[in-house]
């Protein structure tokens, strides 16, 4: 067993509890605040001191409580303010307004002080206390129920776990041949939805969807995701084609880089650090950039071999024209490294916006160390991951096994957050394998019951409900599906990858307009993750972070020019002397001319599939090739004996 796998045991233990040693900690901190303040509160009362430090004390028990003092219209600052309230913790949530809560709360209290005439009396204190009761009351017994549904779910867990770790293990043994791989027509048809945002104008999100930039449907999360498909692709399918797919992945990038996408950092620096002049994103906590975008930049240069982004300020955010924040994929990855080293001994997880720590972030986060250590040689998993994995255990890990949304650094707090075994299952696969291999098989066993039988009478899943897309905040099952339909090709779950396709393609309105696939009740969010179940299979995730492909491989012959969408390319292989495409007509068949590159100078090659049978490489290594595209086309391209 690897040390990244010492706690499997844990879910199968009867008596498995997580302890939450620093969670508990933040909580009692938070408890003990609010006795003082309570007490506090108090005080003016047993005092019979002044009415408006009456309603000062009272307004420290609960928001909006010292408007009770005097009674009449302005008893209604009382609800008014705990809906306030409500909404100050959901921006506290949502953008990481750390001031808002208090700001309501202390704000009213204050309030409640200046409009205060007449002593409280006891009446005030006991309504108060009575909602106190009443909302301790709610949360203990939701608590009660959960930890009675809890137990329950983990019994079960227990067992079917071991039947299912074997059948996971089984299917997600074989490997993909790579000198066989290509994308069939469906599967480019879903890369040209893709290709076709990414290739726009770097300033441009034609096809995105623009709501906010601080929750699910912001840019960074549509680039990122965008890029990793793109990166899989790469590497399974055409580690020899640069052309349009590698400007494709550059242009994802650059976008990153737009104020207009990591500027919400600016924001959340001023409301929840309390920062008004170093706007740095790759600094301070924020681990859904550093994370998310050392994923994406490490991938396409481990898939591509193109190392231009280790260069001093290749990567560099602008705030202005006097101000921009220096970066590279280094420092980049310095930033998580620096943070985990500084929250190492509390939760060792960090936050994205300030106080909220979120697992599936700091997943992106341990596989952009998975990537950076594959690339260059250091050791950052090795070095953190067996405290990052204690943690995740103990302080992220509810009672049944499965980890939690978010939990809030400051007060020790859970908020739920949709993710699942599902969601974080192929993260783990980059670092972590035999414990995605468990996260998987709890997966695919509870979503089982939703199996049913499609129109053409083959098994298919089922989605409850109208769903709800993260991307757009609309109703719609294409995320849901998508989802799981990946994480079944990463760990060769192929059958229940099959009938999650015929639930995308049953009820969420496929569509192939001008050669584009894409699902008409999906976000661009969502749409991405389509594309990504379309093009993976076994292991792939895994391989386009922790191997990428061979050094012959990327050594080899390029097909470096195609014109888009003229000429879609299924395939581009070399085994480090050849070079093998499959290429097909994108609008029209014809003939098309390629560019290709890193041949061998002056050295004759053989052509099969071509309009010529024969060329000579020029000085620089390059060579032009015509031809004619009527539907697949295979092209061999060899140094002649």
């Amino acid at each position: 067993m690897t040390v990244a796998d010492q706690s499997l045991p844990m879910l199968g233990a009867s008596n498995f509890r997580p302890k939450r040693p620093v969670t508990m900690a933040r909580q009692r901190r938070a408890l003990t605040v609010y006795a003082v303040l309570f007490l506090t509160g108090l005080a003016p009362l047993l005092l019979q001191s002044q009415p408006w430090l009456q309603a000062a004390g009272l307004g420290l028990w609960m928001p909006g409580g010292g408007f009770l003092v005097d009674g009449g219209w302005y008893a209604a600052l009382f609800p008014l303010t705990l809906i306030l309230f409500l909404f100050s913790l959901v921006a506290w949530f949502w953008a990481g307004v750390v001031i808002a809560p208090p700001s309501v709360w202390g704000g009213s209290a204050v309030l409640a002080a200046v409009l205060a005439r007449h002593a409280a009396g006891p009446v005030p204190h006991g309504v108060v206390a009575l909602a106190l009761v009443a909302t301790v009351g709610f949360f203990y017994h939701r608590n009660a129920q959960r930890k009675v549904s809890d137990a329950q779910q983990r019994a079960a867990r227990t067992q079917f776990l071991p039947k299912s770790i074997a059948e996971v293990r089984e299917r997600s043994s074989s490997t993909p041949d790579a000198s066989a791989r290509e994308l069939s027509t469906e599967s480019l048809a879903a890369m040209r939805y893709l290709w076709d945002r990414a290739l726009q104008p770097v300033e441009q999100f034609g096809g995105f969807d623009v709501v906010e930039q601080f929750q699910p449907s912001a840019l960074r999360y549509q680039i990122n995701h965008m890029g990793f498909v793109l990166g899989i692709a790469q590497g399974s399918y055409l580690p020899n084609f640069h052309g349009y797919h590698m400007d494709a992945q550059n242009n994802l990038i650059q976008k990153y880089l737009l104020r207009k996408v990591w500027g919400y950092w600016v924001y959340e620096s001023c409301w929840g650090h309390l920062e008004f002049s170093n706007f740095d994103p790759a600094a301070r906590d924020n681990i859904m950039l550093t994370g998310w975008f050392g994923m994406h930049v490490g991938q396409y240069m481990l898939n591509s071999g193109d190392r231009r982004y280790t260069k001093d300020g290749s990567l560099s955010f602008r705030l202005n024209d006097r101000t921009t924040y220096k970066h590279d994929f280094h420092t980049i990855i310095n930033s998580v490294v620096e943070n985990y080293e500084h929250y190492e001994s509390q939760f060792c997880l960090y936050p994205c916006e300030p106080n909220w720590i979120y697992p599936i972030c700091n997943h992106y986060g341990m596989t952009s160390l998975a990537v950076h250590d594959r690339l260059f040689g250091t050791n950052y998993v090795g070095r953190f991951l067996p405290t990052w994995l204690e943690k995740l255990d103990t302080e992220f890990t509810d009672d049944k096994g499965s980890i939690i949304g978010l939990r809030s650094k400051h007060l020790g707090v859970e908020v739920p957050f949709p993710v699942g075994e599902a969601g974080y299952s192929h993260f783990e696969n980059c670092f972590a394998p035999e414990r995605a291999q468990r996260l998987w098989a709890i997966a695919r066993k509870e979503i089982e019951p939703l199996l049913t039988t499609g129109r053409d009478g083959l098994p298919r899943l089922k989605f409850p409900g109208k769903g709800f897309d993260v991307g757009n905040y609309s109703t719609g099952h294409v995320a849901a599906y998508a989802g799981v339909l990946a994480a079944a090709r990463e760990f060769g779950d192929d059958d229940l990858a099959a009938a999650a396709q015929r639930g995308l393609d049953e009820d969420c309105s496929p569509d192939m307009t001008g050669g584009v696939r894409r699902y008409l009740t999906g976000s661009n969010l969502a749409n991405t993750a389509a594309a990504l179940g379309s093009i993976i299979r076994t292991g792939d995730y895994r391989r386009s972070f922790v191997e990428g492909p061979s050094e012959r491989t990327l050594a080899g012959p390029l097909l470096a020019e195609a014109r888009y969408p003229d000429v879609l390319v299924g395939r581009a292989y070399s085994d480090g002397d050849d070079l093998q495409l499959v290429l097909y007509p994108g609008n029209s068949e014809g003939r098309h001319t390629l560019g290709l590159s890193r041949l061998k100078p002056g050295q004759r090659y053989m052509v099969t599939g071509g309009e010529a049978t024969e060329f000579v490489a020029t000085g620089s290594g390059t060579a032009t090739l015509d031809v004619m595209l009527r539907g697949r086309t295979a092209i061999s391209v060899s140094p002649a004996s």
